[in-house]
């Protein structure tokens, strides 16, 4: 597999969620025009469900790559991936790593207004459709066995302890960490590998006892770190 097998939907889901896919061209128009114009009547007409699925391809193979060697054992079959979007990073660890068990948490909506970058308190904003997204991973090699999606505001959330929680420029991006942080403390032991970016790699040291940092994103403006995190501290 050298590229993803894509909808025109799922193109356009694509580019909302990595905007780095966008030709210099449509990243302009969306300087000029603005946001909305940009998610609604842009992203609709002006696409290549070809070039998107090459790029967002080589995007995803390049992520995996910075997480390979902290999740490719053999043992790890339950993997939770938290606002992944349409999948693509899951598609290409499935395509890598055999015999695992993919749960996803999404929201299922586009907001009328995409912002991109850390923080917030609020868990607030969504471009993604989880339909959509199933598609696209029984298109590209995923079982249907695999695949477990949960809607973060309309499912109760999967309960059972992971071997890999896996959430890059999502949780700590768009959101405060500690909103979810009760959650992963239900569904983790003290042998789970979280993986996320943040830009305060060092606010983690206090609440875990192993805090890694796998890579820098130097080409970043706020130069985040991808962080490797495991076994809870107890609270005081």
């Amino acid at each position: 597999m050298n590229s993803f097998e894509i909808s025109k939907k799922a193109a356009r889901l694509i580019v909302l969620q990595r905007i780095e896919i966008a030709n210099p061209l449509l990243k302009y128009l969306r300087k000029i025009l603005g946001r909305y114009i940009f998610t609604n009547i842009i992203t609709k007409f002006f696409l290549s469900t070809q070039k998107v699925g090459k790029k967002y391809f080589k995007i995803m193979s390049d992520e995996f790559l910075t997480i390979k060697d902290q999740i490719k054992n053999e043992n790890n079959k339950f993997f939770l991936s938290i606002g992944g979007g349409v999948g693509g990073l899951e598609a290409v660890i499935n395509s890598n790593l055999n015999n695992k068990n993919f749960y996803f948490i999404e929201r299922n909506f586009i907001s009328k207004k995409i912002k991109y970058g850390w923080g917030g308190s609020l868990n607030s904003e969504a471009y993604n459709d989880v339909f959509e997204q199933k598609n696209f991973l029984l298109n590209n090699e995923m079982k249907s066995s695999q695949i477990n999606i949960f809607d973060y505001d309309n499912n109760k959330l999967p309960k059972l302890k992971f071997d890999i929680i896996i959430s890059l420029l999502s949780l700590d991006y768009h959101y405060d960490f500690n909103i979810y942080e009760e959650y992963l403390r239900e569904v983790s032991t003290q042998k789970t590998k979280i993986i996320f970016d943040t830009i305060r790699a060092d606010y983690f040291n206090d609440i875990f006892k192993n805090v890694h940092i796998l890579n820098t994103q130097v080409d970043t403006v706020h130069k985040s770190k991808r962080i490797l995190c495991s076994d809870f501290k107890d609270k005081l």
